[in-house]
């Protein structure tokens, strides 16, 4: 597999490195948390830790099997423990193991020991890390790669950039196919595998879930509505009338373990009159667009709903926290307030067309304060204003040109 640099989520390590939290690195399975681990070995060995100080056990390996209960995996991290000095302790995919957080606890209560696991259900790492720990953890979450991250993974390969950017939206984002980019049906049978997993193990165990038809039947109206409003309700009936007789509770517990699984992102509307959030519709966007692909057997080529997808995902690695803007009679696609500060984004495939630009720009006109305001497209343009609303092309904006 092509070396693939990931210094956003290395830099957030560094920060936190032996400081008095645990450090808790969530995301979809194979979207690189374990390969993060061992770039961080690496830098750790490199900044003059020696090998003997680390502790690091991936509970998805056969061989750490019998690791997989509280008390044994606690006395194996303590055997490797270097009295008097820092030992630093890397558990992957800590929510297989049932009371993981005991274990969790009582070495995060050890002096000596700085403390990083990571795990891929939302619902088990902060629900019960909230519960237990409340205040003596962050959670940095990670995301598959940027389109940046994948075309630095390539390099100077020949491709032009709109290539590069239809077989990211082609191939997905996850790490390991940039190492089958090319072979459609490496990378079908990959990502296949990738998404059963998901399902079996990460949704229909942990839910107990009876009826797998319906589970899967919820996965490809999510994977087939991005950027949609929905609702619980609104699925099931959609679904009861395509013959999936389907209850709005249960279409509701599978959305959450869906999120939970970070296999989509919901995300919410924030009245912007109103300063609150609505709690009726969501929208949901997908982690990864070749899993998409998949479900949706290539029928579905909405490139400004992609590109809301991709932009979602960006502005969530960029910002943090991004929400849905709602005003009277219109609507912002993301507003964020992170790091820099609050800011607005319309996101549209093109807006040659005068009135497109019209109707796109028309809602963040109407915001009457001085917070940036971004209009993003695939127009090849050079940037613009139009009254103070940016405009500026997508793949240069990714790309943090």
């Amino acid at each position: 597999m092509p070396y693939i640099d990931r210094p956003t989520y290395l830099a957030k390590l560094r920060r936190w490195r032996d400081r008095d939290v645990i450090k808790v690195i969530s995301g979809i399975r194979r979207c690189g948390k374990s390969t993060l681990m061992e770039l961080w070995k690496e830098e750790l060995i490199s900044s003059g830790v020696a090998p003997q100080r680390i502790v690091h056990l991936n509970l998805e390996l056969l061989e750490n099997e019998h690791l997989l209960e509280y008390h044994a995996l606690h006395a194996e991290v303590l055997q490797h423990i270097v009295p008097g000095q820092t030992t630093y302790v890397i558990i992957d995919e800590v929510q297989n193991v049932p009371s993981f957080e005991k274990a969790v606890d009582s070495l995060y209560a050890r002096p000596g020991i700085d403390l990083y696991i990571t795990g891929s259900n939302s619902k088990l790492l902060r629900g019960t890390l909230a519960t237990l720990l409340s205040g003596r953890y962050i959670e940095i979450e990670m995301l598959p790669l940027s389109f940046a991250e994948y075309r630095f993974a390539f390099g100077d390969d020949g491709r032009s950039l709109m290539r590069s950017w239809s077989d990211y939206l082609h191939d997905g984002s996850l790490p390991a196919v940039t190492a089958i980019a090319g072979n459609d049906a490496l990378v079908h049978d990959y990502l296949s595998g990738i998404l059963n997993t998901v399902l079996l193990k990460d949704v229909a165990e942990r839910l107990n879930v009876a009826n797998a038809a319906n589970l899967n039947a919820v996965t490809d109206f999510l994977f087939d509505n991005i950027g949609n409003l929905s609702t619980p309700k609104g699925i099931a009936d959609a679904m009861t009338s395509a013959g999936n007789k389907i209850s709005s509770a249960t279409v509701s517990d599978y959305v959450q373990g869906l999120c939970a699984s970070y296999l989509f992102y919901e995300v919410a509307r924030f009245d912007l009159r109103g300063k609150r959030i609505l709690k009726q519709e969501r929208k949901y966007y997908a982690t990864d667009l070749g899993m998409r692909r998949l479900s949706c057997s290539d029928t579905v080529r909405d490139t400004g709903r992609i590109l809301e997808n991709v932009v979602y995902l960006e502005l969530r690695r960029r910002e943090g926290e991004v929400y849905v803007g709602k005003l009277p009679g219109s609507e912002i696609d993301f507003v964020t307030n992170g790091p820099s500060g609050k800011a607005y984004y319309q996101v549209a495939e093109s807006v040659a067309d005068s009135r497109t630009l019209e109707r796109e720009i028309a809602p963040l006109a109407a915001l009457r304060d001085n917070h940036p305001k971004y209009l993003i497209t695939l127009d090849d343009v050079r940037p613009v204003s139009h009254e103070g609303i940016r405009q500026v092309y997508a793949l240069d904006w990714l790309l943090d040109r």
